[in-house]
């Protein structure tokens, strides 16, 4: 059993967008940064939340020229209408990807599929929110990106050359069972944020996740020093597509992204690639039964988890679930530990602190993914 605290949804933004003020991000940049920050956290995405968002930050971010605040995105020139190549100069992860994900939009409804490749960005964080808020106004969308840092040893390899390379799908299935289906994955094992959960929070890793500084597998979170691909050589082919289309985009060598330039000319930033497809543009309405797309959506998916298959889930549905007890609670629920390090912020920034014995508790045996 897992205590939760309950923070208003505007205490938070308050916090985490002053957070980013004071390292020079404008208010708009910032008031991004602590929407995505807020959403990850109403999700139950705890290792992707403000905490890892501003640690990240600096670490790699402002602080070390890694992002750089209020800079503008470049639109590059180009000779297809359906696609962009944009040169985001460092700016604030967050901030891009919701313009693409809008620019996305706004050319599939025009081409019916488009999309934006991103170079010299700095990392976006949780990719699931971006391609569930389009999925939520109706589209497919997909995210790759390459992370920050290469933490990951290749299947049959022994040295962190991949990062931990998310992919996100995001399909517009509310209509057919009440919520966003989205698939939303690091290539690793776990994420490096999770690890820093678990840390904070004083729990162990799942085995076969991680490797110490001598190689040797370990389950605590405080010796590990590089992850490994899930699934052997199929997660590590899925992490190598980020890989390849971060070479074909622009991006720099893997085991360079994140660290200072030492040679002339090379890079060290990461790319985001997004797509996005009108429902229009997939089909031609020829669906059995007289169906349209959303039954026809539904009817598959009753098939799918009929049969005896009533337990099983779809992706998404841990999120949703996270989302009803968020709101149902009325605010983002974190840990004590979490309280304590957001607090630990406010401090520096001279806020008040969030007092945990002001705030509403909710007990839960599983609010969230990132704990178990």
């Amino acid at each position: 059993m897992t205590e939760f605290l309950v923070v208003p949804r505007a205490a938070h933004d308050l916090l985490v967008s002053q957070a980013y003020q004071a390292r020079g991000f404008t208010a708009t940049e910032a008031a991004e940064g602590a929407k995505l920050a807020a959403e990850a956290a109403r999700h139950g995405i705890r290792t992707h939340h403000a905490l890892k968002a501003l640690h990240l930050d600096h670490l790699f971010g402002s602080a070390v020229g890694g992002c750089v605040p209020g800079a503008e995105i470049e639109v590059l020139p180009g000779r297809f209408p359906a696609s962009e190549c944009w040169n985001a100069h460092k700016k604030l992860g967050q901030a891009v990807a919701y313009r693409a994900i809008d620019r996305a939009i706004e050319l599939a409804d025009q081409f019916g599929v488009a999309q934006i490749a991103v170079d010299n960005a700095f990392h976006y964080l949780w990719g699931g929110g971006y391609v569930m808020e389009a999925a939520e106004r109706g589209y497919f969308a997909y995210t790759n990106c390459t992370s920050t840092l290469a933490e990951v040893v290749p299947f049959g390899g022994k040295f962190p050359t991949l990062g931990t390379n998310p992919h996100s799908w995001g399909i517009p299935g509310t209509a057919a069972n009440g919520f966003p289906i989205v698939i939303d994955w690091a290539t690793s094992t776990v994420a490096m944020g999770r690890v820093q959960a678990l840390k904070r929070e004083g729990k162990l890793l799942p085995p076969g996740a991680a490797v110490d500084a001598h190689g040797e597998a370990t389950t605590d979170p405080n010796q590990v020093a590089s992850l490994l691909p899930f699934g052997g050589h199929k997660g590590y082919g899925l992490s190598l597509i980020n890989e390849i289309f971060g070479a074909l985009i622009g991006g720099s060598l893997p085991t360079l992204r994140g660290k200072p330039i030492t040679t002339p000319g090379e890079k060290n930033t990461t790319v985001f690639y997004f797509q996005v497809i009108h429902p229009d543009a997939l089909s031609g309405g020829q669906f059995a039964c007289a169906r349209n797309s959303s039954q026809n959506l539904a009817a598959v998916i009753a098939d799918i988890l009929g049969h005896g298959n009533e337990a099983a889930m779809l992706p998404g549905q841990i999120e949703a679930a996270a989302r009803h007890r968020s709101d149902a609670a009325g605010g983002l629920l974190f840990t004590a530990a979490e309280i304590a390090e957001f607090n630990q912020h406010a401090t520096a920034l001279a806020l008040p602190a969030w007092d945990p014995a002001a705030l509403a508790r909710m007990p839960t045996a599983c609010t969230e993914q990132s704990l178990v």
